[in-house]
């Protein structure tokens, strides 16, 4: 009844119908395309990894150096406390590059980096001939530590404090050359009441082990400090 015949017989829809069929979905409109799911294995396929993803890259020197293997000691968790387990006995191991190397790793933030490297650099320096072995490298941890010293993180710079007592109760008067380097981040932290213990006492160690002409150095950066 909604068509009008016209007498040469063609036949005309009304406009509201034209309207409503043009506003009308398709009754076949396809379905949109699902997206395949990944398979399991591939994410073991190098292909679907992001060379330039987040996690493809180690954030740190020591990072790197510990995913290839360079390091030869390892973490060994036990119920009361954590050690190292060398996969060779550490004084067979070349102090260069590993010790800086390791003292590279006292900035990190991250388990295991922060055992291994703290506890790799002082078992390092026990061995029998660390004396011989690190003074030649002083040049190169220096900077590696004073570093630490820097840091902003209070267990970082705890590290580092840790490990230049260690490195001056092995090489001796051999640091006091370079000890002006290191001593103006102690004098910063000094201002700081969690710290000032542990750094006077740490500065005592400094002068127990570089004698009387490391006294002349502390005195130089930190005028404070009493003998």
């Amino acid at each position: 009844s909604n068509v009008l015949r016209m007498s040469s017989g063609v036949q005309i829809k009304p406009k509201a119908a034209i309207q409503k069929s043009k506003t009308s979905p398709l009754p076949c409109s396809p379905e949109p395309a699902i997206k395949p799911q990944p398979k399991p294995s591939d994410k073991l396929n190098p292909k679907t990894i992001d060379p330039f993803g987040v996690h493809s890259q180690p954030s740190s020197v020591f990072a790197a150096t510990y995913a290839k293997g360079g390091i030869p000691c390892r973490l060994v968790h036990g119920s009361v406390k954590h050690r190292l387990r060398w996969e060779c006995p550490p004084e067979t191991v070349p102090f260069d590059p590993l010790l800086v190397t390791l003292a590279e790793g006292l900035r990190e933030t991250k388990h295991p980096y922060t055992f291994v490297s703290k506890e790799g650099f002082k078992e390092l320096l026990m061995v029998e001939g660390a004396a011989e072995k690190a003074v030649p490298l002083l040049p190169r941890l220096v900077p590696v530590l004073k570093a630490a010293l820097a840091h902003s993180d209070e267990e970082v710079f705890g590290r580092g404090l840790d490990a230049l007592v260690q490195l001056s109760a092995v090489v001796g008067p051999s640091l006091n050359d370079h000890l002006k380097h290191l001593l103006t981040n102690l004098s910063r932290r000094l201002t700081d009441k969690k710290f000032r213990e542990k750094i006077t006492v740490a500065l005592q160690k400094l002068e127990q082990y570089g004698g009387k002409a490391s006294v002349a150095v502390i005195k130089s950066k930190i005028p404070t400090y009493c003998s």
